[in-house]
């Protein structure tokens, strides 16, 4: 029997679990983060930031701004910030703008954003606890806009309704717009994390701005697989954003995603460290402690990795612990098997190896295979 107080083989939390990566920023940090916690990461940005192809738009806002100071200026992100005084500073306005800005109300959409403007030697007065641009929106109305300038540092996605509601309520807005959310150059990526969220190759996937989630649900869409997509996130793979201004795509189309009370990669990392291993399945099996995660089994808290044909029948089989399933069953599991029934015996043999514990499944002679559940668990499964 598997002793409780045995030491286990060292891995991470995330051990046997594969995550999806859609970020186009800060992709790496996000990787290293996850695999050091033991997953395995496959990473497709699904899109690319670019700097405007011609600047002059972002010019003509900046001497604007300069000329004709506004009331209010409101940052969004903070390498939108950084941008804009960069730009400036190559145009020899950077003095310039920052003199401006010293004397304006400066509304700063989150922490990071904070950060950017602190960096450039401003402070901001006000930022949302909740990064919503929904609540900076509100906050302006409040206050009241009517007569009032206000520029908007763009951050390459349309802001629905926001531009619209202040100019109702009387306001000048002045868009400053320093870069756009583009399709990612080679499409190649995205299109293989598609396949493998559809197929169930992913255990979560992850997002850390909107834009990407659109992006991933507009390319879904393209390919006719976007109802494929919808049911593989509300099913069986776990959607995680950084916080609710990234979910708000996917929950527009019915997704419900989880997020981390803090709205930081590191918080979001321990987020799936927690939730993924509370949906691994575990069953008490031959006298052993048995966890099925994505690729990977734990036996006995060893790390088992198990080849995908391999967890398919595995996955197959705890559908209904201790009853028998028919070769010709596990057979449909299989992916591209055909109709040789060899396929699952083959299949079934490298399963066993796998595990290093043979006897966690039985062959039942003329009739498949079950898994060995410890008769105290009989009652349990019994209706399973």
């Amino acid at each position: 029997m598997y002793d409780e107080q045995q030491r286990p083989e060292q891995h991470g939390p995330l051990a046997g679990f594969t995550v999806g990566v859609t970020a186009a920023r800060r992709a790496d940090e996000l990787g290293a983060l996850l695999q050091r916690r033991g997953a395995a990461v496959l990473h497709a940005p699904a899109l690319r930031i670019v700097q405007l192809a011609d600047d002059s738009e972002l010019l003509a806002a900046t001497k604007q701004v300069i000329d004709d100071v506004p009331d209010v200026v409101v940052a969004t992100t903070a390498i939108g910030f950084r941008g804009w005084i960069e730009a400036a500073d190559g145009w020899g306005l950077g003095e310039d703008l920052l003199q401006r800005l010293r004397g304006v109300e400066v509304l700063a959409r989150g922490p990071k954003v904070k950060g950017a403007i602190r960096a450039a030697g401003l402070t901001e007065d006000w930022s949302p606890s909740s990064e919503s641009m929904a609540e900076v929106l509100d906050r302006l109305l409040e206050e009241g806009v009517d007569g009032r300038r206000i520029a908007v540092q763009l951050h390459g996605e349309p802001l629905p309704g926001f531009v619209e509601a202040l100019r109702a309520g009387g306001a000048e807005v002045l868009g400053v717009p320093v870069y756009r959310w583009m399709p990612p150059e080679d499409i190649g990526p995205v299109d293989r994390l598609l396949d493998a969220t559809v197929s169930r190759g992913l255990d979560a996937l992850t997002f850390t701005s909107a834009p990407a989630a659109a992006s991933l649900l507009t390319r879904a869409e393209e390919r006719g697989l976007l109802p494929e997509l919808l049911a593989a996130l509300n099913h069986d793979v776990l959607p995680a954003c950084v916080g609710p201004v990234t979910a708000l795509p996917l929950q527009a189309r019915g997704v419900d995603t989880v997020q981390p009370e803090r709205f930081r990669l590191g918080p979001l990392v321990q987020l799936l460290c927690q939730e993924l291993p509370a949906r691994a399945r575990t069953l008490p099996i031959a006298g052993h402690r048995v966890e099925i995660r994505g690729h990977a089994v734990l036996v006995d808290g060893a790390l088992r990795p198990v080849p995908p044909a391999g967890m398919s029948l595995l996955r197959a089989l705890s559908r209904r612990p201790g009853w028998v399933v028919a070769r010709a069953e596990l057979l449909r599991a299989l992916p591209g098997a055909g109709r040789d029934e060899h396929a699952v015996e083959t299949a079934m043999a490298r399963l066993r190896t796998a595990l290093g514990a043979p006897k966690l499944i039985q062959t039942v002679v003329k009739r498949g295979y079950r898994l060995a559940l410890d008769p105290a668990a009989d009652a349990k499964y019994a209706d399973v």
